[in-house]
């Protein structure tokens, strides 16, 4: 039982960053001004994918996170844990970064700046779980093609707008 509330913890700490970017981003149902001027790429997904797709993703990390943490506790290996939790830590917070700059701000191109950040950040998280736990190295995975496309839809407004 225990297991099942670190659980459910680890995917409440990994939808941190999109609680924080809700306080930014046109919620679902809201139309936000700015964003609908902008000029979008013909790729750019209704907003439910959006909604859709960032719950599966937060999902998915706070179960990469899970994994990392019931290593954590059947290892005396505290080195590459220890580099684990900060990257995913520091990618919770340049996720956070890019809502606000983004949608916050309208600054777009550090947006895009940040978010590429973002996409090296998470690679490196990847990397560092799969000397943990090869399941949670590969639950960031989507995560990460998403932040890929997100780069391409950020660099699309950047340079369109």
């Amino acid at each position: 039982m225990k297991s099942f509330f670190t659980l459910i913890a680890a995917i409440l700490i990994s939808f941190i960053p999109g609680a924080i970017g809700v306080l930014f981003t046109p919620v679902m149902g809201h139309t936000d001004a700015w964003y609908n001027t902008l000029v979008n790429s013909s790729l750019t997904p209704a907003p439910i994918v959006f909604s859709i797709a960032w719950t599966v993703l937060y999902t998915l990390l706070g179960i990469a996170l899970f994994f990392i943490w019931r290593a954590k506790k059947k290892r005396n290996k505290k080195v590459g844990i220890l580099a684990s939790e900060w990257l995913f830590f520091a990618q919770m917070v340049l996720n956070a970064l890019w809502s606000y700059l983004f949608f916050g701000l309208h600054m777009t191109t550090l947006a895009l700046f940040v978010l590429f950040g973002l996409i090296i950040v998470s690679v490196y998280m990847a990397r560092e779980f799969k000397t943990v736990s090869p399941t949670a190295y590969y639950l960031v995975w989507p995560y990460i093609a998403w932040l890929v496309f997100a780069f391409y839809l950020n660099g699309v407004i950047s340079c369109m707008n």
